[in-house]
């Protein structure tokens, strides 16, 4: 997929809304072969899509022997609303709480006095964290309105065939 079609899907208004939630899904594989997909905290800095973890986070040496990811953000109604984005990890440790963790965050219901307990709490836990960076290599967007996943857009063109036949 060319930069320009990826950035193309991620500019329209319902991706730019789909990249302001809280949570995605992580899917990479193991160092067994074996699939694991996470939900994972999640900022969108226009460019790029930041996770952040712990330093001893078992998901880190799988990234590490195979940095390949795929994400999903979706909603919970009816129809779904559903930004699929692929692309390579990139770990950065960091000293201390990065911003981006602090932001990804921010959006959760809590008071302000809530909000400066758990920011005490975090910065008491961590000496560090690990930025799981992607860069989106592939992206979709589907809203069962004006876009499909291929497989049914593939059975409506079949039908369609069948219908003109």
């Amino acid at each position: 997929m060319e930069q320009h079609e990826i950035n193309e899907i991620l500019n329209r208004p319902l991706s730019q809304e789909m990249l302001a939630r809280d949570l995605t899904r992580l899917a990479y594989v193991a160092e067994d072969g074996t699939p694991r997909n996470i939900p994972i905290g999640f900022t969108w800095n226009g460019a790029e899509i930041v996770m952040c973890t712990a330093t001893n986070a078992p998901k880190l040496r799988h990234l590490r022997a195979n940095p390949m990811v795929a994400l999903t953000i979706d909603t919970e109604v009816h129809p779904p609303k559903i930004l699929l984005i692929r692309g390579r990890a990139e770990l950065d440790l960091v000293e201390g709480i990065p911003d981006e963790y602090l932001q990804m965050n921010g959006s959760y219901e809590m008071t302000p006095e809530q909000r400066v307990e758990w920011e005490a709490g975090v910065r008491s836990l961590y000496d560090g964290m690990v930025r799981i960076v992607v860069t989106p290599t592939w992206a979709k967007l589907i809203d069962f309105e004006t876009t499909l996943p291929s497989a049914v857009e593939e059975l409506i063109r079949r039908q369609e065939e069948r219908a003109r036949a």
